[in-house]
């Protein structure tokens, strides 16, 4: 279904998602919605549990990715603008070309994960489901056929609320 409701880009004529149709239609924990101003909602304490573990994460993988002892940071000339992340010398430049996010959740330390379980079990408690649904999903789960059924359960919920919010008309 999703191919039919996009659209085709490009000399492949590639698939494209449109955004009212896919990613507009995300049901998002009630009164968290995109559609809603953030100040609305800023001191909802859903919203500031997800934006701590959140940030936290961010935190947490950035250090990661650009160690101080790496990285030197240069202030952007242009107001608004992020510091320029350089390294601090040749030796530096090669150890960071090593530190991707796609190694770094690949080798999954121990504080990723449960950065990340954070993360889950706040958007989870979002939702009023419990928090522990969202453990049993985890690439750690030794019982692959539990961590499939925990994932299966949590599309089946969210798909069912986006039907539910979708004959709502909303």
């Amino acid at each position: 279904m999703g191919l039919r409701l996009g659209t085709w880009l490009g000399v492949g004529n590639d698939p494209r998602y449109t955004p009212s149709t896919t990613f507009e239609t995300f049901p998002f924990p009630e009164g968290l919605t995109p559609d809603i101003a953030a100040a609305k909602y800023s001191s909802d304490s859903r919203a500031t549990r997800i934006a701590k573990a959140a940030a936290e994460l961010h935190e947490l993988r950035e250090n990661w990715l650009n160690p101080l002892d790496l990285v030197k940071r240069d202030h952007e000339v242009v107001p608004g603008y992020p510091d320029r992340i350089l390294p601090k010398g040749l030796a530096e430049a090669e150890q960071l070309e090593k530190r991707t996010l796609t190694r770094l959740h690949n080798e999954r330390p121990t504080w990723l994960v449960h950065a990340h379980r954070d993360l889950d079990r706040a958007v989870a408690a979002a939702y009023g489901w419990p928090e522990t649904l969202t453990d049993r999903a985890q690439p750690e789960n030794p019982d692959a056929a539990d961590r499939t059924a925990a994932e299966d359960e949590l599309l089946k919920r969210l798909f069912d609320l986006n039907q539910a919010r979708a004959n709502a008309g909303r």
